[in-house]
């Protein structure tokens, strides 16, 4: 068995290791045998020396994150059978949708973090793409690993495996990296299928990945009230609610972002659907300004804005942010109109961010019910132990 570096915690500071959550935070540790740098493999055990699990050392907050809980020699076998794991998961999830000819998605998250035993990584698959973002030193130092690993789980499916983790690893190591090829190459825009709706995938230049996986499930429960509405989608990015009202008959539909790039992959994905769309007008603007500015009213309005607030000490601002920006909202819904409202900041828990819009919706002084409390979808699990990483909040409200 090869030899780590050793990380001893502190006397009864073992509870949440054992109880398998997958960080060990710095004031846990008594002290370390050897000298890790950033992102390397460590072995985690308790005051006695007794191993407890595995995982990449980072010298700071959270110190070491782990990815396993017994003895093991990472390498490209083990990285194999912990991607097989993540990808039954969803060969399970999307087993009704591609067992015909007429595939209605082909696009999924393969790897979701804690969410799949993997902190630090995120795979997602865009119909024969992968993209891989790594959010931690050591994931990024085994991405060829990784790569390898996926060449031989997927075969002569894989189209390529694009590496974009040069925005999300810690500044000063970004600096020495940048995104690329790591299998084959594809050119973009990519299309793909999303419940039978097509959208085109730019991951050199998109954010995140390229597109926002996560809202799949809430774009098609807009869908089902979008029929002869009048719909704003603010904070459209590539226009994925957009689309989902206009396939499902909505009136008219105005898409805003401060973002020109957005502006025009949501043009696109209009144009790539339903070719020219005159009921559908987009709008290269602050959302706030766009609200306070205009003078219609809507039936159904989107408020998806990206994360305001990305660690505890700026949680107050962005509580006020989202307030501001939910009670303009619900101003511009007309009677018995329908909000659909997110959060994807991660340390606004879902019981604040509720109490949040409950305040809006005094602020507006209108009377509002909740049709639906909603997340993120399957393909993004929660691990049980790692109730951190249920990060999208959402609800859907019946605005009088």
């Amino acid at each position: 068995m090869q030899s780590f570096p050793l990380v001893y915690l502190k006397p009864n500071r073992d509870e949440a290791v054992r109880r398998f959550h997958p960080w060990v935070f710095s004031g846990a540790i008594a002290r370390i045998k050897g000298q890790p740098t950033d992102g390397e493999i460590v072995e985690v055990c308790d005051s006695r020396g007794q191993y407890l699990a595995t995982g990449h050392y980072h010298n700071g907050n959270i110190a070491v994150k782990l990815f396993s809980f017994e003895q093991v020699v990472p390498n490209v076998e083990f990285w194999k059978q912990k991607l097989q794991k993540a990808l039954v998961v969803r060969q399970q999830l999307f087993a009704r949708q591609w067992e015909n000819e007429t595939t209605q998605t082909n696009s999924y998250r393969l790897v979701h973090g804690e969410g799949d035993g993997l902190p630090g990584l995120i795979i997602d698959f865009y119909d024969g793409v992968l993209v891989i973002q790594t959010h931690s030193i050591g994931m990024f130092r085994v991405i060829e690993e990784l790569a390898e690993a996926l060449r031989e789980l997927y075969g002569s499916s894989l189209k390529a495996i694009y590496n974009k983790s040069a925005d999300t690893l810690p500044e000063e190591f970004a600096k020495s990296t940048q995104n690329g090829y790591l299998v084959g190459a594809c050119p973009v825009p990519h299309p793909v299928k999303e419940n039978g709706h097509t959208f085109l995938i730019d991951w050199e230049t998109g954010q995140k990945t390229g597109f926002f996986l996560d809202q799949r499930d809430n774009r098609r429960l807009l869908g089902q009230y979008a029929k002869g509405k009048t719909v704003l989608n603010a904070f459209c990015y590539s226009g994925g609610f957009s689309i989902y009202a206009l396939v499902e008959g909505a009136e008219a539909v105005d898409s805003v972002d401060a973002s020109k790039k957005a502006i025009e992959l949501t043009d696109r994905n209009v144009a790539a659907n339903f070719g020219e769309a005159t009921h559908h007008h987009s709008y290269a603007e602050d959302v706030m300004k766009f609200l306070k500015e205009t003078t219609g009213t809507y039936d159904l309005m989107i408020l998806d804005p990206p994360a305001y607030a990305k660690s505890m000490s700026a949680r107050h601002r962005a509580v006020q942010g989202y307030k501001r920006l939910n009670a303009e909202g619900i101003k511009h819904l007309k009677p018995n109109g329908i909000l659909f409202t997110f959060s994807c900041s991660q340390v606004v828990d879902r019981e604040l961010f509720y109490n949040t819009i409950v305040a809006a919706a005094i602020e507006a002084g209108r009377q509002v019910r909740v049709l639906h409390q909603i997340t993120q979808p399957a393909d993004h699990p929660v691990n049980l132990f790692h109730p951190e990483g249920s990060y999208l909040k959402g609800l859907v409200l019946w605005v009088e």
